[in-house]
């Protein structure tokens, strides 16, 4: 099975949305390959260090939040 990358990455980023604290930072518990195409494609800042969470950008942000609510809502 051939996996979409881009997919994995939507559904980590919109995990990545549970977990987020007011300060715009995330438990970065995910695989290091899928944190670093996030921060390649501009979503998180940096995930390499001893910190266990990471900032996400505006623009990661608000794709978070739409995917989250994209993925997980249920619908009315």
């Amino acid at each position: 099975m051939e996996i979409d990358e881009d997919k994995i990455d939507d559904a980590v980023l919109a995990l990545l949305h549970l977990t987020l604290g007011e300060d715009g930072r995330a438990w970065k518990d995910f695989a290091w390959e899928v944190m670093n195409r996030l921060h390649a494609k501009g979503m998180i800042y940096n995930p390499i260090g001893k910190a266990k969470s990471v900032g996400l950008t505006e623009e990661g942000l608000r794709r978070s939040k739409d995917l989250f609510d994209h993925l997980f809502a249920k619908s009315k």
